[in-house]
Parts: structure tokens; sequence; C-alpha cells
């Protein structure tokens, strides 16, 4: 039988300083939950952590709407997209493993309704854009590297390439947080990694640039940045803030 073909993503873990950044995020994380007690996480916990989330993915996308806002349900368009995307985010987390594409679509979907015309949703816009997602689809197929890792790769490639008529900011943090919960890094969703980002804005969107642009290594200084946001998004946790 032929060899089985490499993991397109190890590169990724040779480069210099993430295995041990990603690690300690990984840490962070571990100790969260066994501090609390996974089987002692309430949903309400999970539900308070989307709504967080919500709210930090609607700012980062232009939303003025406070917290409070979203809480009330009286958010500004924006941070109702966002709203729609956390609530039905962790139902596609049986989908995402085997079809990546269908998952994406659905946060779009989710995103855009209401706002986009009904034959946009969850489609790319052009065919160059459909190539790179159908490429990063491929990606989450074939790897193995660590899931946070796979996670920030596929929030930069979504925010970047953009490949839907609107909310790609929103479609990506949603999609980081729905490969932590799916891959299990974070099974009960407790993190808000979208928080992380909105705590550490003038790098999260300085990063992405550098991403877009900045090659290989504007690709490492992301993955550099992304686990320092994950360990913010820690912080942010409703099992750590009340």
């Amino acid at each position: 039988m032929p060899d089985p073909a490499p993991d397109p993503l190890t590169w990724l873990t040779e480069l210099e300083g993430v295995p041990s950044a990603f690690a300690a995020a990984r840490d962070g994380i571990d100790a969260l939950l066994r501090d609390r007690g996974l089987r002692r996480t309430r949903p309400e916990q999970t539900t308070e952590s989307l709504l967080r989330g919500a709210h930090a993915s609607a700012v980062l996308e232009g939303s003025a709407s406070s917290l409070e806002d979203v809480r009330a349900g009286e958010g500004d368009e924006v941070a109702r997209a966002a709203v729609r995307v956390s609530t039905g985010v962790l139902a596609l987390v049986p989908v995402i493993g085997n079809s990546p594409l269908q998952a994406f679509a659905r946060l779009h979907a989710l995103a855009g309704k209401g706002e986009v015309q009904d034959d946009a949703l969850g489609r790319p816009v052009s065919s160059d854009r459909a190539e790179r997602l159908n490429a990063l689809a491929t990606t989450l197929h074939d790897t193995t590297v660590p899931a946070l890792i796979v996670g920030a790769l596929v929030h930069a490639e979504i925010a970047t390439v953009a490949p839907f008529a609107s909310h790609n900011g929103i479609v990506a943090r949603a999609a980081e947080r729905l490969v932590m919960v799916a891959r299990g890094v974070d099974p009960a969703s407790v993190v808000v990694p979208e928080a992380g980002h909105l705590a550490l804005r003038p790098q999260y969107e300085s990063n992405l640039r550098g991403y877009r642009d900045g090659g290989r290594s504007g690709l490492h200084s992301w993955l550099l940045y992304a686990a320092e946001a994950v360990t913010a998004g820690v912080e942010q946790s409703p099992l750590r803030v009340s």
C-alpha cells in the first residue's frame, strides 16, 4: 500500500516559538476546565460565553452595541447577525469534521439572513475564493496538528480571503470557536476567543493584515499572536469572570 500523504500543516509546528506558544495556551484552557471541573459546567455558562463572543465579534465587525444591548436583544444589525451565528454554531460541531464547507456556508447563512439575498447566502463570491475555501476544507480533513493551530488558520483564511458576500469576520471568528469545540479543546465552549481578539484589537487587526500580505513571516506572526489571543479569551470565560 502507498504511504499516507504527509500532513499539510506539520510545517507550522516547526516554526520557531509556535509549538510552545500553543502548548501554553492549551495548558491555560485545560487549567480553567480542571479548576472548575468540566462536569460542573452549566449550560448557562456556555450560553454566556456564546453571548460574550457574539458581542465581541460584532464590535470587531463595526457594531456600536454594548454587551447589555446584546443581552437585551436590542443590538444593532451587526450585533444581531453575530447573535444568530452564536445561537447556531454549536449545532455545527458534528458537521465541520465531515463537511467543513457545509459548516462555513451555514455560518454565513446565519449571519447574512435577512441582510443578503437568499441566493448569496453561504456561497463564495468568486471562483478563486471558492478554490481557497475548498483548499481550506481539504486541509481540515487531512491534518492532525493541534486544534488551536487549526482554528487560528481557519480564522485567518476566512477573514482575509473574505469568500462570502458579507460578515466574513463574524464567520471567521465563529469558525475558530467551532474548531476548538469540535476538536475537543473546549468541549463546553466556555472560552471566549472572540473577546480575546477584541482585548488585543490593534494586534489582531495588524496581524490579520500581516497574514494577508506578509507571506510566511506574516503567517508566523499571526500564529504567535493567535496563541496569545486564546489566553486572553480564557481570561474572559464566564468560569473566570463573574
